[in-house]
């Protein structure tokens, strides 16, 4: 049987390897989906809580499609962004962004 340890123990590593993904990626979009690993890992710990905690409610879920809802919007907005910064820049790079004068 799964515990909630094991689900803790997967929502950390989700979130260690995202916060590596932040800290080490160069390209954008690498840095938006390790932002996306992170979420992910916020909602496996909301639904393992909330199923450990009040198995009869579904709390966790709930706060869980706020956050995806949250996350595909967020992504929509930083693609759009990292679209308009490439053709203007014509790079994606995150070192090569160090000047975001007009």
């Amino acid at each position: 049987m799964i515990s909630l340890s094991h689900y803790t123990i997967l929502s950390g590593l989700l979130f260690a390897i995202g916060v590596y993904g932040v800290l080490v990626r160069r390209n954008t979009i690498g840095v938006l989906i390790a932002i996306e690993l992170i979420l992910n890992a916020a909602n496996i710990n909301f639904v393992a809580f909330s199923r450990s905690m009040a198995p009869g409610e579904l709390t966790g879920q709930v706060v869980a499609l706020f956050v995806i809802a949250l996350a595909a919007a967020a992504a929509a907005v930083g693609l759009v962004l990292v679209m308009a910064i490439y053709r203007h820049t014509q790079a994606i790079a995150t070192d090569k962004l160090g000047s975001m004068k007009g």
